[in-house]
Formats: C-alpha cells, sequence, structure tokens
C-alpha cells in the first residue's frame, strides 16, 4: 500500500484530495499536514512514500517545503498540484525531481493517471533483481509510445485516424465534447484519444479562463505532422 501525504492548506481541497484517492486501488492517505512546518516534522519521524504538495501556503510555501526535503535527503516522492503555472516554478519543481506537476484547477482523470503512473513505478523498483532496458523505457521513463509505434491497448486506429481528421480542421481550440461530437463517441471515450496525441506532443491542453462560469480545459495541435500520426495507424 502506497501511503500518502497530503500538504494543502485549503481544507475543501484537502478533502477532495482525500476523495480521490480513497477511489484508487493501491493507495491509503496516511496524514494531512496544513502547512510546510508540521509536513516537514511528520516527514522526518514517519515514512511516507508519497507527498501531494501545493505551493501556495501560509509560511513557508511548497517549494521551500520541496528544497528542504531535498536537501535533508528524505527519500520520498513528490507530486505538486497547484495553481502556480509560470515556466520558471515549474521547470525548478522538475529540476528538484518532482514525479508529476498538475495545474489546478484539474480533474479526477488527470489525479489518477498521475497517481497510477507512480504506482506502476513504484511497483517496478520494488521488484528484486537488476531493471531490463524494456522496464525503464516502459515503465520508468514513459517512452513505450516514441518506442513501439504502437497505440496504447484500449484504443482503436480507425477511430485515432477519425478522431485526427477531425483535429486538423481546427484552427484554434477545441474541447473533448466538440471532438465527441464530431466522431460520434463518448467524451469519456475521446479523451483517451487526445490524451494520447498529447503524450506524443501532437497537442497542448490549456486552460482557458472564461467572464462567466467555470474555467474550461481547451486542447490546441501544436504539431500537424501528418507523419507522426500514420506510424500509429497503418
Amino acid at each position: 500500500m502506497i501511503k500518502v501525504l497530503v500538504v494543502e492548506d485549503d481544507p475543501m481541497v484537502s478533502k477532495l484530495h482525500e476523495v480521490y484517492i480513497n477511489q484508487l486501488d493501491g493507495f491509503r492517505l496516511a496524514h494531512t499536514s496544513k502547512n510546510s512546518e508540521d509536513a516537514l516534522e511528520y516527514l522526518t519521524s514517519q515514512n511516507v512514500d508519497l507527498v501531494i504538495l501545493d505551493v501556495f501556503m501560509p509560511g513557508k510555501d511548497g517549494m521551500e517545503l520541496l528544497q528542504d526535503i531535498r536537501s535533508q535527503g528524505i527519500n520520498v516522492d513528490i507530486i505538486m498540484i497547484s495553481a502556480a503555472n509560470d515556466k520558471e516554478r515549474i521547470m525548478k519543481a522538475l529540476r528538484l525531481g518532482v514525479f508529476d506537476y498538475i495545474i489546478k484547477p484539474f480533474e479526477f482523470e488527470r489525479f489518477s493517471i498521475a497517481l497510477n503512473n507512480y504506482k506502476q513505478r513504484y511497483l517496478i523498483c520494488r521488484k528484486d533483481g537488476a531493471l531490463s532496458q524494456t522496464e525503464l523505457d516502459y515503465s520508468l521513463l514513459n517512452r513505450s509510445k516514441n518506442i513501439t509505434g504502437k497505440i496504447p491497448k484500449g484504443l482503436e486506429k480507425t477511430t485515432l485516424y477519425n478522431v485526427w481528421q477531425e483535429i486538423v480542421k481546427i484552427d484554434g481550440n477545441f474541447t473533448t465534447e466538440e471532438i465527441s461530437k464530431k466522431v460520434g463517441i463518448s467524451r469519456v471515450s475521446i479523451r483517451k484519444y487526445l490524451e494520447f496525441l498529447k503524450s506524443i506532443n501532437i497537442l497542448h491542453l490549456e486552460l482557458n479562463r472564461g467572464s462567466v462560469g467555470r474555467p474550461v480545459y481547451k486542447y490546441k495541435c501544436i504539431n500537424r505532422n501528418a507523419t507522426i500520426v500514420s506510424s500509429y495507424v497503418e
């Protein structure tokens, strides 16, 4: 069981993390901290596998806590979840070795992808014996799509081709729902294809803040090289 420490000062967001964690197999919420000081004290006295860490908190912020964790050699992995989306902060977090970085607001699907990817690495690293190159590429470096040229299990080549044909007709941003209506399959299914295209650097996911209502995530095609997509559907 993967033990998780949540470091989040907003009680509502902290509760949301707890609900999400409880929906995922193999994870257990070990403790919740409202500030960096409590979190660091907990980490120095208890064994935790994963920290879900916010950036903006009273007192020491999440970036300072991340630096403290690394400088003190505390053996724990970090996933940052924050509204902080400036490139400098994100790159600094990545250089300090965070496993993933999720920008608020986010959906359960993105949360579950991050934690399940982490679980895959966690289980591989606890196997007996040395790692093979295949395990390193597929499970730890997440390069399987680029190495094999095969679409993930559960996706169909024909549908991927149809999704791509609709995307290239669009000049600007688009939502999952828009592509779902054009292709004629559910939003849940379409999102899997869009996330795959994002993973091979065809699409970029952007947060669009409208004047009214909640923010909307929209995709944008950043690479119209049909050869890349063709290698997966031929």
